[in-house]
């Protein structure tokens, strides 16, 4: 998320609610695209300096695929070993370092202050403090917006646990399921913590913590052994004046006003498990909403369906004052050259023509 310095103040202006110049977007075009499209897709690029304002001819190597985003085993620095299937997309975790509760007892996490975690910048491997520290710097010097990551919190239970184990866990109360979260959650305060004294605009949380239906568990079990963490955590960085995005897909209205409650200032609804209509019931004046559009139907849909989307959604959700952004991050390569083109032709006539 790199915005230059009129990008910053528009997007927290929305963020705040302070009545922004325009809506604030991202369109994102992911590796599998530039290896397919090449030249041509910067082409299209090009075409759209509003879109892209820092983009130069050149600057894209349509063959590299970020470390951890490659076709292959490897683990990450919690020691969850990761298999990618096709470069440049993410992977799935396939063993689990505490699948079996006995390894609890001796299991040390990684330590934030020593190496950064999963979300980290595009040199996983190599990214140190810092590196971090001099970036940040750098572009809060020349009035960027600045952003630190405090990586994944229910997702990580999951791949330290294993998804159906953690859901058995908290169907029966486990024991050791306390422990587990306190684990993360000291591991999160360190980073937070250390992202807070380098001092960022915003902190980004992620969890993907729904399917298409709903919650993966009930906002019961969400209110009992999760929603103290994040309340915690997002409350830590609000009281330091930092604002609290929280990614997080699928359909999660039903928790919308608990994650309000917790902090959360921005989060990124999807189009397609959530309506329009849920949306605005549950966003709309409470809380920013970021909105994916529906990026399962890129690769089906006719470039009048995603002007449509885009359209339908600035006039349903637009408010003078702000709290609605639009998102357009496209992964897979199977999406054709002319729907990328209506995504950047609809930001630009929908969230300027506010």
């Amino acid at each position: 998320m790199s915005f230059g310095r009129k990008e910053r103040k528009n997007f927290l202006m929305a963020l705040e609610f302070r009545y922004p110049e325009w809506i604030p977007f991202s369109v994102r075009f992911h590796y599998p695209l530039w290896k397919k499209y090449r030249e041509k897709l910067e082409e299209l690029v090009l075409r759209h300096p509003i879109v892209f304002p820092n983009y130069e001819k050149g600057e894209k190597d349509f063959d590299r695929v970020a470390p951890r985003l490659r076709a292959e085993y490897y683990k990450d620095d919690w020691g969850c070993l990761w298999h990618n299937a096709q470069g440049g997309m993410w992977g799935q975790v396939i063993e689990s370092p505490l699948s079996d509760w006995k390894a609890l007892d001796t299991y040390v996490p990684p330590d934030p202050l020593h190496k950064p975690g999963f979300w980290a910048y595009d040199t996983y491997e190599t990214q140190n403090w810092e590196e971090i520290t001099d970036k940040i710097n750098e572009l809060r010097e020349k009035g960027f917006l600045t952003v630190g990551y405090g990586e994944d919190l229910f997702t990580r239970l999951y791949w330290l646990r294993g998804f159906n184990n953690l859901c058995v866990d908290m169907c029966t109360d486990n024991s050791n399921l306390p422990k587990l979260i306190d684990l993360l959650w000291d591991y999160e305060k360190k980073l937070i913590r250390k992202w807070l004294d380098i001092g960022v605009d915003v902190m980004h949380f992620h969890t993907d913590m729904a399917t298409q239906q709903g919650l993966m568990i009930s906002p019961a079990k969400f209110r009992q052994y999760l929603k103290p963490m994040f309340k915690d955590l997002f409350m830590t960085c609000r009281n330091a004046g930092t604002h609290v995005y929280l990614s997080g897909d699928g359909r999660m209205v039903d928790i919308v006003d608990d994650l309000i409650e917790c902090g959360v200032e921005l989060h990124d609804p999807q189009l397609g498990a959530n309506t329009l209509e849920e949306i605005e019931k549950a966003y709309k004046r409470k809380m920013c909403a970021w909105v994916d559009i529906n990026e399962q139907m890129f690769p089906f849909c006719k470039p009048e369906d995603i002007r449509n989307m885009i359209r339908e959604t600035v006039e349903r959700l637009y408010l003078p004052e702000g709290g609605l952004m639009i998102m357009c991050w496209v992964g897979g390569a199977e999406v054709p050259l002319e729907n990328l083109e209506a995504m950047c032709k609809s930001v630009e006539e929908f969230c300027f023509g506010k």
